[in-house]
């Protein structure tokens, strides 16, 4: 730096200095540029934030978007043309749908709905990405071009104005020791800055028009985006409601229950009154119910092996027909004797009638 030049810095810290301590007063500036600085001012920070705001809109995760910057900068510096793209929600959710729909099975009702869903939701985000890419192109790139242009244009007049004021307010104060030259020509480069600053922040307030076309985009961007989600939307929704019509007239499989394992007593040797663990299934006549004993009654445990021909219960059975008895899943019944090969006569609870073979499991077998 010059003699000059240091000089001129230090007559301007000194006049900060007496105006920010000393309470000096510097050079007035008229109400017309407070106003018109007041604007530009306004509008220099509504064009930063709608910038910062509508990226946050576009790309909602801070970490992605970090990552995705520092990406491209890589990008950059590597020369590649191509850099990654914002990872968007939809096609996360769609990517999860697709592997778990081809994990259940295409055949299966919800496997085939989650793949439909999947690839609605990755088409979502083909357009969610168009809508980025417009959105930048048409409003955020022109916005970034007022800032880094018209903006900084003004920061920069303002801040050498702000210099040149407190240097010729210095040596206005000192008239008579500096001369009246030199005083003459501080105050000429103030005005010159001052009428730059005015002009510059003209500038910036005169584009309004094209600041309102930016936004007019903007917003058409969006339509253009909801409408084509609307159509992605509208063709999965129509696939979905085939798939539950069709889902509701399909007749249900009817699940038959496994038989249980029979309970062991012990005795498996079959020449000593054994018995061995046949599976069998439940009937098909509408008579199997489910049986519901009164409150009082309780089931009755076996301490040891019965000494008379029995059978325990495998299904609760439930009398309707007169000269039927019910009894309920695990309770012993007392046989009296074998109808045929599909009815016992039985006896339980001081109570005596016909039961089918098939829901109950021998225990001790009717003497021949």
């Amino acid at each position: 730096m010059s003699v000059a030049g240091f000089k001129k810095q230090f007559f301007k810290a000194s006049q900060l200095m007496s105006e920010k301590v000393g309470g000096a007063e510097g050079t007035k500036l008229d109400e017309d540029f407070k106003e018109l600085e007041r604007k530009a001012d306004v509008t220099s920070k509504a064009v930063v934030d709608v910038i910062s705001k509508t990226t946050e809109y576009l790309q909602p995760n801070p970490a992605s978007r970090t990552k995705l910057n520092m990406l491209n900068t890589v990008s950059k510096i590597r020369g590649q043309v191509n850099s990654p793209g914002y990872p968007q929600s939809e096609g996360l959710l769609g990517e999860s749908m697709n592997k778990y729909g081809r994990d259940i099975g295409e055949d299966n009702n919800f496997g085939g709905a989650l793949l439909d869903v999947g690839e609605a939701m990755k088409r979502l985000a083909e357009v969610k990405d168009s809508l980025d890419i417009d959105v930048k192109q048409n409003f955020i790139d022109p916005l970034q071009a007022v800032a880094d242009r018209d903006i900084k244009d003004i920061q920069h007049h303002l801040k050498k104005m702000e210099g040149r004021r407190l240097d010729y307010d210095y040596k206005k104060k000192r008239q008579g020791k500096i001369p009246d030259e030199e005083i003459r020509q501080a105050l000429d480069k103030f005005h010159e800055s001052k009428e730059m600053a005015e002009s510059s922040m003209h500038n910036l307030l005169e584009t309004d028009v094209e600041q309102v076309s930016q936004l007019s985009a903007f917003v058409e961007s969006l339509l253009q985006y909801h409408r084509q989600a609307t159509e992605v939307l509208e063709e999965v929704t129509e696939k979905l409601r085939e798939r539950v019509n069709e889902s509701q007239s399909r007749p249900r499989p009817k699940r038959e229950p496994k038989p249980r394992q029979s309970f062991d007593y012990g005795d498996t040797d079959p020449s000593n009154d054994g018995y061995s663990s046949a599976a069998v299934s439940p009937p098909s006549y509408a008579s199997a119910q489910a049986y519901h004993p009164p409150p009082s009654m309780k089931k009755p445990s076996i301490r040891s092996k019965p000494r008379e021909p029995c059978c325990k219960a495998l299904y609760d059975f439930v009398a309707e027909n007169d000269g039927e008895l019910g009894f309920c899943e695990g309770e012993i019944i007392t046989l009296v004797s074998q109808i045929d090969e599909n009815w016992f006569e039985g006896r339980l609870r001081g109570q005596s009638g016909l039961f089918p073979t098939n829901y109950v499991e021998v225990v001790v077998p009717l003497s021949r």
